[in-house]
């Protein structure tokens, strides 16, 4: 299933997506990434640094979901599919590129690529919603909220 131009555009402003596997042991896992991107319609990835139990669970069951979120609108999407890991050469030198245009000398510290096709995306929305308040509502609340949290 493709990425429509929303996903796209989510993912592209707010790149952290939470990574969600399962354990060897059966237990499921979720741990944030902040090197997403949108490859194409139909591929998201993130550059692996620091991520040795999420590489651990992929190898083992390489499905996954993410989820990215927009924290003032509480609108998001998740994005499942199965993931195939590049390493460098080949592959990976062609596409790191990509995380140096936007994460300049971070993407130095990528391991590997994780790349996901997206084979289910499927928005997320939260309640208040379902009760008519709007985008805007949602952002002057979030903003007043933050604004508390960190004056």
């Amino acid at each position: 299933m493709p990425l429509n131009d929303t996903a796209k555009a989510l993912i592209a402003r707010f790149p952290l997506g939470f990574v969600a596997t399962v354990t060897p042991e059966g237990w499921p896992a979720v741990s944030p990434k902040g090197t997403f991107l949108v490859l194409d319609d139909d591929t998201i990835g993130f550059g692996e640094i620091r991520s040795p139990g999420t590489m651990r669970n992929l190898a083992q069951l390489a499905q996954t979901e993410v989820n990215f979120i927009d924290q003032w609108t509480r609108k998001g999407i998740r994005v499942r599919g199965t993931t195939r890991v590049v390493t460098p050469g080949g592959e990976f030198d062609a596409l790191i590129g990509k995380w140096r245009a936007v994460w300049g000398d971070l993407a130095e510290r990528i391991n590997a690529l994780v790349l996901i096709r997206a084979e289910h995306v499927k928005p997320m929305t939260t309640p208040p919603y379902d009760d008519g308040v709007s985008e805007a509502d949602m952002i002057a609340l979030y903003k007043q909220k933050f604004s508390e949290i960190y004056p």
